[in-house]
């Protein structure tokens, strides 16, 4: 029998997560879909805090 409160203490599914930007691997940096760098769209800096991606440790030695 499962207690009652685990129907509310454990999410029934993970939200799907969307990544509004992709990296650029020409530019090195990751951009919106309209092209622009990610950092330089306020809101998305606000809602994800950063716009970091693994880009730095594929391509640099010392990350």
């Amino acid at each position: 029998m499962r207690p009652f409160t685990l129907n509310y203490a454990f999410p029934r599914s993970l939200p799907a997560v969307v990544t509004p930007y992709r990296f650029d691997e020409s530019l090195q940096v990751n951009v919106l879909p309209d092209g622009r760098p990610a950092v330089s769209d306020p809101d998305l800096l606000l809602a994800a805090g950063t716009t970091a991606s693994t880009a730095g440790s594929k391509t640099h030695f010392d990350d």
